[in-house]
């Protein structure tokens, strides 16, 4: 820390909690946390703190709508324990991750627009525990699906097992990546209704769009956090 900062102004708790809406027991947590770099305190006992913990909360505070609450603890712990690499790590974990999820938004928008009608029985027919192993899910999280009415099997007159049949097996990709878009099972629900019924991509287009524009969102985000996390490094110095 520059020596400009810790002998120029000094901020209470209240004067950080303050200017970003926040309690005084919130600035103590994080500085706890270590999100914020320790305090000074004065001979009475009480922290006292600088532009440079100004500096670290804005970009804490900055970061979190992008790369959530967790990560962006952790990018801040790394940076204020002279750990940038991590931190940059962490930073690129993120966009990787955000562009992961922008790959799986194109490939449900590619599988809606190639949905066709197919028959209840298909010669792609796969039990529970191969379609789980596909989707890299539990067959718990399947009969989850089905009782939610995303996937409706059958099941075989001689062993009682659940079939998937075509149908079924689309039916469990695509809720699988409305899933990893964030998507509640009582939204996914009377959407797979939808596409049953004949509707193909129109249904979905809200749910697509709204989906686009919180990928967008986070990467905007993104932004902003890096901005915010360069200006604290820079002041740290």
């Amino acid at each position: 820390m520059g020596s400009n900062l810790q002998s120029g102004v000094r901020l209470r708790p209240v004067d950080l909690a303050r200017r970003h809406g926040l309690s005084t027991q919130a600035v103590r947590n994080y500085e706890e946390a270590g999100i914020l770099p320790a305090a000074e305190r004065t001979p009475s006992g009480y922290r006292t703190y600088t532009p440079l913990h100004a500096g670290a909360l804005r970009a804490f505070l900055a970061l979190v709508p992008g790369h959530g609450h967790r990560t962006a603890a952790s990018i801040m712990r790394a940076v204020n324990e002279g750990s940038d690499d991590e931190a940059y790590r962490l930073v690129d974990a993120s966009h990787t991750e955000l562009l992961g999820d922008r790959r799986t938004l194109r490939a449900v928008e590619n599988a809606l627009r190639d949905l066709e009608p197919v028959p209840a029985e298909g010669s792609g027919a796969m039990f529970v525990g191969a379609l789980a192993h596909e989707l890299g899910v539990r067959p718990a999280t399947l009969r989850k699906w089905e009782r939610a009415g995303l996937v409706r099997p059958r099941r075989d007159p001689r062993t009682g097992y659940r079939v998937y049949d075509e149908a079924d097996v689309r039916d469990a990709r695509l809720a699988h990546q409305l899933r990893r878009g964030g998507y509640l099972l009582d939204r996914i629900a009377p959407l797979l209704d939808q596409v049953r019924a004949g509707g193909g991509l129109e249904p979905l287009e809200a749910a697509l769009d709204d989906w686009h524009a919180r990928l967008s969102a986070r990467g905007r985000a993104m932004l902003s956090g890096a901005a915010e996390l360069d200006a604290y490094l820079r002041l740290r110095g």
